[in-house]
């Protein structure tokens, strides 16, 4: 079979935290989320190198209460396991009750309710054990005496935790050990561990016993990944999740990041792959003990199963949202509505603004490559709330928006930024009436934002990438871009006919 090419990350943009489980020679990935509803994204792929998305784990307020919580707060890593034809995520909403498991027998939904587990820390990750037990692995933090992994045994069904917690392993010395994963393998438990802080210093250890309790034995090779003090073109590389393909090799999927520029990464946490190789000694080798680059090639017999391209243009014409559009933090019943005119999203104007930690009336996707288009045409007429447009985000206190409003009887459009407490409108430009296209080119270094109108078209300004990273805004995010609506009392609507989002740079003079 011909050589594979994996080309990384192979989820771009804000997708950190990775964990999969296969069934047969199916593979699904889930990813953390946040602040952002619905809540952890599930991947397919046939052959780890193409994914799609096909739902979320959790789709209602009932599973993830998300109202006033912080930026880079709500939903921590999630595990997904499958066990006896039933899938389980385990994750932690940490304002929201601590740990939690729900099920499903179909990845794609629904997912059950939640069952809340006793143990605490966060990172939670669940262990099928050969004879039958089920372990629930997480960090410990500021509950525990020691920092380190703790283990215990629990019902994954009813939440019920079965044994007492046991401190397992306090990892190499890197700081801030977490993100374990217990698995078996050729007569041993391994148990996997990030360390070092999920930026430059993240590196991936790992540690084995013949109980799943310990003592555990470090692999005297640790780190074994990391891509501290390197130059290339991934970093911060960690939170790994070991696995074994269909056809009996190993793998391992992680996070990283990409500079934009050097120094500033605004895309977030991505998902990585690559290949697993087992010493003589029984311990893992990634990628032949080399760094992970962003293209490699691998003769392992996987069959490419490449999915349909996905669309560049949302047209708005289906019953339901694609799986792509996300909310910041449970949205307001009937803020949006693709009924009330067909082949239109609507957004309602609310009275929170972008300006608030808070429910705002938006709808976002992820910005998934360093060179983009976005596109959208609004059509806002006498009805229209206060500000409508497109925003490009990192959190409420740090992004840019392209706005369509109404001063003093005259339509204009206006480019607002937000930096931190800091927030500057540029020169408001005169629009004329009815349907505008709200234009956004994004490269490794600046957003560029113009408004099209027949004929009329107006470059309103540009904001750097850097102020879009979590090295500015802090945080575990990344950018994300869409479509608001704002009404300071409340009130009125915006309709969007489509939304396109293009990698790459098109460099076409636009028009209406």
């Amino acid at each position: 079979m011909a050589s594979v090419k994996i080309i990384n990350p192979i989820i771009p943009g804000f997708h950190p935290d990775p964990s999969v489980c296969r069934v047969g020679r199916d593979y699904y990935l889930v990813n953390s989320t946040f602040e952002y509803f619905p809540g952890v994204p599930v991947h397919h792929s046939r052959d780890l190198v193409h994914w799609r998305l096909i739902g979320h784990c959790l789709t209602r307020e009932s599973q993830l209460p998300l109202r006033g919580v912080p930026p880079s707060d709500g939903i921590y890593a999630p595990t997904i396991r499958h066990h006896a034809g039933r899938f389980y995520m385990v994750t932690t909403n940490i304002r929201g009750g601590g740990n939690f498991i729900v099920h499903a027998e179909d990845p794609a939904g629904p997912w059950s309710e939640p069952v809340w587990l006793a143990q605490r820390g966060i990172d939670p990750s669940l262990c099928f054990a050969a004879d039958g037990r089920v372990f629930l692995t997480s960090n410990g933090t500021n509950w525990a005496p020691v920092r380190g992994l703790y283990q215990c045994e629990i019902d994954p069904l009813t939440g019920e935790q079965l044994t007492e917690t046991r401190f397992l392993w306090p990892g190499t010395g890197g700081a801030y050990p977490e993100a374990p994963h217990l698995f078996e393998h050729a007569g041993f438990h391994y148990l996997v561990a990030a360390e070092g802080g999920t930026a430059e210093g993240h590196m991936v250890t790992i540690a084995r016993s013949r109980d799943p309790y310990g003592p555990f034995e470090s692999c005297p090779r640790n780190p074994v990944l990391s891509h501290r003090s390197l130059m290339g073109d991934i970093h911060a590389t960690g939170h790994a999740d070991f696995f074994e393909d269909h056809r009996g090799d190993w793998w391992v999927v992680f996070l990283g990041i990409r500079y934009g520029e050097h120094g500033w990464h605004h895309l977030g946490r991505e998902t990585f792959l690559a290949p697993v190789e087992w010493d003589a000694d029984g311990w893992p080798v990634v990628n032949g003990g080399r760094p992970v680059m962003l293209e490699m090639e691998t003769d392992r017999a996987i069959e490419p199963h490449p999915w349909p391209a996905a669309e560049i243009r949302d047209d708005f014409d289906t019953s339901a949202l694609s799986p792509v559009w996300v909310h910041l933090r449970n949205p307001q019943p009937g803020s949006f509505s693709l009924a009330a005119r067909p082949g239109f999203l609507r957004l309602h104007g609310t009275s929170v603004s972008l300006d608030e930690a808070a429910d705002p009336s938006c709808l976002l996707r992820r910005v998934q490559h360093m060179e983009f288009t976005a596109r959208a045409l609004l059509d806002a007429g006498a009805e229209a709330p206060d500000e409508a447009g497109l925003t490009v985000l990192i959190d409420h206190r740090h992004r840019a928006d392209l706005i369509v409003r109404r001063r003093d009887g005259r339509r204009e459009t206006v480019l607002r930024r937000r930096i931190g407490p800091a927030t500057c409108e540029g020169d408001a430009v005169p629009v004329p009436d009815g349907p505008l296209i709200l234009e956004v080119t994004g490269s490794s270094r600046v957003c560029r934002f113009a408004v099209v109108g027949g004929d009329f078209r107006a470059d309103l300004g540009e904001h750097e990438t850097r102020y879009l990273s979590t090295e500015v805004s802090g945080g575990y995010t990344g950018a994300m871009i869409g479509l608001f609506a704002f009404s300071s009392g409340g009130g009125g609507h915006a309709d969007f006919d489509w939304f396109e989002y293009q990698p790459g740079l098109t460099g076409e003079a636009l028009r209406l």
